[in-house]
């Protein structure tokens, strides 16, 4: 199983040069947590996240300002203010196994996938669910497991 055959290849991106209220549309739109910012020649240079803009947004839900407010304020910020720029990435050709490791061991719900320093789609915890859910069930449990 690698990367290429779980991944969306169909990915929402956007400019950094955008507002974060630009990439809050696209995140309630298309029901992502996660946007690749690229440059006009489909390079990753980032990702912004729904928590980057919640980080960004503090001072404004800090001050229980109406939903316009928010608004304009989100429509100031430049996406490059607030986007990761130092981004943990995979290759199409990857074992999927090693997409969840990093994943898990990182703390990163994404990970954008890059070919010839292209991006070329992207893995999610979504994806890694839909592939447990799809595995037949041997009714054995794997694996140690930690109390609640």
């Amino acid at each position: 199983m690698r990367v290429y055959d779980y991944m969306t290849q169909k990915v929402f991106t956007i400019r950094s040069d955008k507002k974060l209220f630009a990439a809050q549309e696209i995140m309630n739109w298309a029901r992502v947590r996660h946007i690749p910012v690229v440059d006009q020649d489909n390079r990753l240079v980032g990702v912004v996240s729904h928590r980057d803009l919640l980080h960004a947004s503090l001072s404004a839900i800090a001050d229980p300002a109406p939903e316009v407010e928010r608004k304009q304020f989100l429509s100031t910020i430049p996406i490059e203010k607030v986007m990761k720029t130092q981004v943990e990435t995979i290759a199409p050709g990857a074992p999927i196994q090693e997409a969840a490791k990093l994943m898990r061991t990182k703390k990163i719900g994404c990970l954008p996938v890059v070919e010839n320093g292209k991006l070329v789609g992207i893995i999610s915890e979504y994806d890694l669910l839909q592939i447990v859910e799809e595995m037949p069930s041997s009714g054995k449990a794997a694996g140690p497991h930690r109390p609640l």
